[in-house]
């Protein structure tokens, strides 16, 4: 991510006016960078996989990429996330959601700094998000957070919920392919 070279706006500004694809942070706007060709697809392809199960399951909600979400007093865009039904219908159509998610993945490019990282995890989980899923498609590993547990997943392994759309569960070689 990169910080544009603007003058800092408050959060008030920022929530009236969003940019597509920008975080506020501390007054700063950070714009998220250009995506390669292996995170694109693996964002769509998890956006997919996890869209097609919420129907075929029955469990309903929306998935959304890189949309706007209210955190501890920053917003975020996370790469791939999920709602449920019941909060779908309680904020609609929406600019920023004034919570997190309930289901996130980012997916992490070589770029990406570990700090900041996993502060959008915390913040994430502090603003009712019950499940972050960070990707890591150089070193195909899959490590699911929720408050109460860590599990990173390898390469032969499956990735699977436990919060958030239940009985979802994805090969991580399938994914990281």
């Amino acid at each position: 991510m990169i910080s544009t070279p603007s003058a800092p706006i408050s959060l008030e500004e920022f929530l009236a006016n969003p940019r597509d694809r920008t975080e506020w942070v501390n007054g700063n706007l950070i714009e998220k960078q250009d995506m390669t060709a292996k995170t694109g697809r693996i964002q769509a392809r998890l956006a997919r996989y996890w869209g097609n199960y919420a129907s075929s399951s029955g469990q309903g909600g929306e998935v959304y990429t890189e949309t706007s979400c209210r955190t501890v007093g920053r917003t975020r865009c996370p790469d791939v996330a999920y709602l449920t039904p019941d909060l779908v219908a309680q904020y609609g159509d929406f600019k920023i959601l004034p919570r997190s998610f309930s289901l996130i993945a980012e997916v992490i490019s070589p770029n990406d700094e570990a700090e900041e990282v996993f502060t959008k995890v915390r913040e994430y989980l502090a603003s009712e998000c019950e499940e972050v899923w960070l990707v890591f498609p150089d070193s195909q590993w899959v490590l699911v957070i929720t408050s109460q547990r860590q599990e990173l997943r390898g390469l032969e392994d499956m990735a699977t919920t436990h919060n958030v759309l239940a009985g979802f569960s994805v090969a991580v070689k399938e994914l990281i392919a």
